[in-house]
């Protein structure tokens, strides 16, 4: 019987996991299919029934729906309980959902493949403090780095390191501007500020990397005028990915080939921006 996998989400056609996970199911030679579902806000609790009755095995999960499927998990990992969020579903022996969240080794995983060391002590600033800054901020805090979070609301800011349950770091209202980083320094825009128009001020750097988790024209509109003042910099399609793989290791207890799934997805992403 063929496997049922899927990511959901509302909106989900422009979702990238369908070429990825399909990508490497057939490399592997899987029987198991992988579909892009639609499910509104408001709707994930219905579906997720539907899908148990079905036999789905696995289940990405992207906005608006990863508090809901925290929620809907019968167990949950740590890195989960502590963000309040899931992106990856797994069918138990018993039919219960157990909750992953592999957006935090996908990004530690893409930072790795930059080549950005030991961050124990190296200045970071986040931009954003929204669902997506909360694995990105667990992540860097679980390396020992020293975190700047700017938001445009600093309540927010604040509000997002208490929920997390880690001290140390500075949180700070966006137009107060990045603090100079120096070479070494790391800055890692989770907010929509390219989705919106916007592109950041950035202080001059000489060699330190601007990381946006968007990808396409959104990433480009930070990235670009990034680029100009001397920063090294990366979209976060090395994220999608790199949490793509931690899923599909989870469900099939193989490793798939990121650097191919990587090649296929910018080839698509710089086909239609």
């Amino acid at each position: 019987m063929t496997g049922l996998y899927g990511v959901l989400g509302d909106p989900i056609a422009q979702s990238l996991s369908p070429l990825i996970h399909r990508g490497w199911m057939r490399t592997l030679g899987l029987d198991a299919e992988y579909l892009a579902m639609q499910v509104p806000a408001g709707t994930f609790s219905d579906a997720m029934q539907t899908l148990t009755g079905r036999g789905a095995k696995g289940l990405n999960v992207t906005m608006p729906h990863k508090h809901a499927a925290s929620a809907f998990a019968a167990t949950r990992s740590e890195t989960v309980s502590r963000i309040g969020a899931a992106n990856t579903l797994s069918r138990m022996e018993d039919g219960a959902w157990h909750a992953d969240n592999t957006d935090v080794p996908g990004f530690e995983s893409d930072l790795a493949r930059l080549g950005v060391g030991d961050l124990m002590g190296r200045p970071v600033t986040v931009i954003g403090a929204g669902g997506a800054a909360r694995a990105v901020v667990f992540a860097l805090d679980r390396a020992g780095a020293s975190i700047t979070l700017l938001n445009r609301t600093l309540d927010r800011a604040v509000q997002l390191l208490s929920d997390l349950g880690i001290e140390g770091h500075k949180p700070r209202a966006l137009d107060e501007g990045i603090p100079p980083l120096g070479s070494k320094g790391l800055v890692v825009n989770t907010a929509s500020l390219g989705h919106d128009g916007d592109s950041l001020a950035l202080p001059e750097s000489e060699g330190g990397l601007v990381y946006d988790i968007s990808y396409g024209p959104a990433a480009a509109r930070v990235l670009g005028p990034a680029a100009d003042q001397g920063w090294r910099t990366a979209d976060g399609l090395g994220m999608l990915v790199g949490q793509a793989a931690e899923s599909f290791r989870i469900w099939f207890g193989q490793q798939p080939d990121v650097d191919d799934a990587l090649a296929r997805c910018r080839h698509t992403v710089d086909a239609v921006s």
